[in-house]
């Protein structure tokens, strides 16, 4: 199945939010005077002036727990992202997705299902990447079985050269498109820069987006990093969503908290465009 963006987001060229989690329990950085409930309030805060600021949808990721497990995270963090994913979901009324860092779909799916939420973003669906975590490998094949298998209806949205990694050797980026289309089954696609909050090369986002036609054109194409109030209107001139999180953020710092007014702004920008 493709991403239907109108049925899921309410508009066909959505702003999807980041709610970037502080450390989970086990995490190096992890707050123990603060504790669980400092972690599930900056969700339910960031969560609410995302919607607040009108962002059409969510995406709660664990983004303090570096340095990240590759691809198999410890059941502790799948309760801690289950735990969290159920405040915000409790918190506000819009669609939200899971992104289990580094690269654990298993994860992302199993939570995504346990919260009823609407997809999940996978760094690395197929082929193969080299980061800072070592070689992380694509299980397109388990990831779309273990949907099937617990009958979740959670879209699967896949990375095409995901940021901070670097390809094993040359590959046609369009190639990478159809393989995660078609033989992948990626329900959406997500295409950004070298690094969080670094800009989305032009090149590359029509490259991928005409290779999307060429494949599926029900297949929506994400920006996924870079995005600002500034660029908001030309990107989504080519792309058909923008997920969005550095330049929401009080000071454009990934780890500070939401600033609503920053939300409003690109939301308004993406409006008048």
């Amino acid at each position: 199945m493709s991403l239907d963006l109108d049925a899921t987001f309410g508009t066909t060229s959505p702003v999807v939010g980041m709610v970037h989690l502080p450390p989970l329990p086990g995490s190096p950085e992890y707050d123990p005077d603060g504790g669980r409930e400092a972690v599930l309030e900056r969700a339910r805060t960031d969560a609410r002036a995302l919607a607040d600021g009108g962002v059409d949808g969510l995406i709660v990721e664990n983004y303090g727990d570096a340095p990240f497990h590759a691809e198999d995270v410890p059941h502790h963090v799948v309760a801690g992202m289950t735990r969290a994913a159920t405040a915000v979901t409790e918190t506000v009324d819009c669609p939200v997705g899971i992104n289990v860092l580094r690269n654990d779909a298993t994860a992302a799916l199993s939570v995504a299902a346990a919260v009823d939420a609407a997809f999940v973003r996978v760094n690395v669906h197929t082929g193969a990447r080299v980061t800072d975590q070592g070689l992380v490998e694509g299980r397109a094949a388990e990831t779309m079985r273990l949907r099937e298998r617990i009958d979740a209806d959670v879209a699967v949205l896949a990375d095409v050269a995901v940021k901070h990694s670097a390809p094993l050797g040359e590959r046609d980026l369009g190639a990478a498109v159809a393989d995660a289309i078609g033989r992948g089954r990626a329900d959406g696609l997500v295409v950004s820069g070298p690094a969080t909050g670094s800009v989305t090369d032009a090149d590359d986002l029509r490259t991928v987006a005409a290779a999307r036609d060429d494949t599926d054109p029900d297949v929506p194409v994400f920006v996924g990093s870079g995005v600002t109030a500034d660029s908001v209107a030309e990107l989504l001139s080519v792309a058909d969503g923008a997920i969005v999180g550095t330049a929401l953020k009080e000071d454009g710092e990934t780890t500070n908290p939401v600033d609503p007014e920053r939300v409003a702004a690109l939301v308004a920008a993406r409006d008048e465009g």
